[in-house]
């Protein structure tokens, strides 16, 4: 997709970052005194959500930057700090929750850079420990065409020794990336999934081969990486291609440069199923084995994520028995039976990806 139409905030149109933005994409701007109306005129729309991937709302984040990962209290959380820089994605993948989360659905990208850098150099004074990622709200590297801030954030947290950086894509836009001095403390890390799940729920991806190849540029300028497997799919034949899959990102990337790699099965908020059946008509993922979580999210039925965990988590050990696999939002059922231990409770999830960081990305304990 294309941006094809471009609104600016009044209150942050003489900023400098909106000028290189808007100078970049190249199209005229409107100037936007009611963010309202913008609102409106995107939820009237027939369909909001692809013109909301089409437009583009640069403003201000009048909030904190920094947050922590909401999580559910039912299921282990990883105790994530999530740098929120923009919304919403261009991408067009048809499990994506953000096409039910954000009202209106819409492109915005926040150009208060200096609000940020105050706020990160609080964070890194405190000194605690942290993993810290752009990839919640929206990708990571979709914004390399227009702005510096990866850049800006890489350089950022190079100059300090307690928390990483994570950048999360589906795409290959790395070029930026390759000149700057990260110190290895920015993980580059990929979502990946099989070439039938790419081809049929994620447009505009970039194809799986693509994002090994990336990682592999990546891991050669001295970046770790990482990878996360969510939403994994059930379908027929969906197990031999995993492991596929798993043998593919070994022949691409050493294991002793690999952070992480998570795993989550696909699980959806019921009111992302009618707009699943309405924008991808053609698929079925939503039409599985389901039942309703403690989180309220429709899962598939635990048994069938046990086993799919299990022959996972024996695949990646085989080959890299030392790197760090973990669950995204799971319960210790889960955990005790895929892998054979239960994260201790109050963070130990947490501190074990924490450890994981510090070895591998050198940071002071």
């Amino acid at each position: 997709m294309k941006i094809k139409k471009l609104f600016v905030d009044a209150d942050i149109e003489p900023h400098p970052e909106t000028k290189v933005i808007c100078k970049a994409i190249g199209l005229p701007a409107e100037t936007i005194t009611d963010p309202g109306s913008l609102y409106r005129w995107i939820n009237q729309s027939s369909d909001p959500i692809r013109l909301g991937k089409q437009t583009l709302y640069l403003t201000r984040n009048k909030g904190d930057f920094l947050k922590a990962c909401p999580g559910t209290k039912e299921y282990t959380c990883c105790d994530y700090q999530i740098l929120h820089v923009a919304s919403f994605c261009f991408l067009d993948c048809s499990y994506c929750i953000l096409q039910s989360y954000f009202h209106p659905p819409m492109l915005q990208f926040f150009v208060n850079r200096e609000d940020l850098d105050r706020e990160l150099t609080v964070f890194f004074d405190r000194g605690h420990r942290k993993r810290v990622g752009t990839g919640e709200f929206t990708d990571s590297l979709i914004w390399e065409k227009w702005t510096d801030l990866n850049a800006f954030l890489v350089t950022r947290f190079s100059e300090q020794s307690r928390a990483v950086l994570e950048l999360k894509t589906k795409t290959v836009n790395i070029e930026r990336l390759e000149a700057l001095n990260h110190n290895r403390k920015t993980i580059l890390s990929w979502s990946l999934n099989t070439p039938t799940v790419i081809a049929s729920e994620e447009r505009f991806t970039a194809p799986l081969r693509s994002r090994l190849e990336a990682a592999n540029r990546c891991q050669s300028w001295g970046y770790p990486v990482s990878f996360h497997f969510d939403p994994m799919v059930l379908y027929k034949g969906c197990e031999a291609e995993y492991k596929e899959v798993v043998r593919a990102i070994f022949d691409y990337v050493l294991p002793e440069n690999i952070v992480w790699i998570s795993l989550g099965t696909f699980r959806f908020m019921p009111s992302l199923k009618p707009i699943l059946a309405e924008r991808f008509p053609s698929s079925k993922i939503a039409y599985g084995e389901f039942i309703t979580g403690l989180d309220n999210k429709m899962r598939y039925f635990k048994p069938l994520r046990i086993r799919l965990y299990q022959k996972m988590v024996s695949w990646i050990r085989e080959i890299a028995p030392d790197v760090t696999v973990y669950f995204c939002m799971e319960d210790e059922e889960v955990w005790e039976k895929s892998t054979g231990l239960i994260p201790e409770p109050e963070g130990g999830l947490g501190r074990l990806l924490d450890k994981s960081a510090a070895v591998i990305c050198g940071l002071d304990p």
